[in-house]
């Protein structure tokens, strides 16, 4: 008799494995009570040392009929150029932190968006999949 463990199929398991890795190790260097520009900032240097590619604070345009609105998203990191990611420092995610990646998904056309939250003891990880 033999038995097959089934893991769950995650788009973009690769990519997204390494940037929770990343947390992880930053998770457990700085710890938890930092602001998140701390967070982003040892991000941006992580990525940098492993060579991943990666452009913070990417500015997305809201196309509207034939016009760009005025108002524009800017995500904390695009990573691999397929990955929003977004960085928290707060006591628990809130639905507005989920909206916010759902919409910055909705303009760069990428399918997967990471919340990770340093805001407590043990790192917070929210993966979303957008299929629009």
């Amino acid at each position: 008799m033999s038995y097959e463990i089934k893991t769950p199929h995650f788009p973009l398991k690769d990519e997204t494995d390494k940037i929770i890795g990343t947390a992880l190790e930053i998770h457990e260097l700085l710890g938890h009570g930092f602001l998140e520009i701390v967070y982003k900032d040892a991000f941006e240097y992580e990525l940098t040392e492993r060579k991943i590619l990666y452009k913070r604070e990417k500015e997305y345009k809201i196309l509207y009929k034939k016009i760009i609105l005025p108002h524009k998203f800017f995500a904390d990191f695009i990573v691999f150029d397929k990955v929003i990611l977004e960085i928290k420092a707060t006591e628990n995610i809130a639905d507005e932190d989920f909206a916010q990646t759902i919409n910055y998904l909705k303009c760069s056309g990428c399918e997967v968006g990471l919340i990770l939250n340093f805001g407590r003891a043990k790192l917070g990880i929210k993966r979303l999949v957008f299929n629009p």
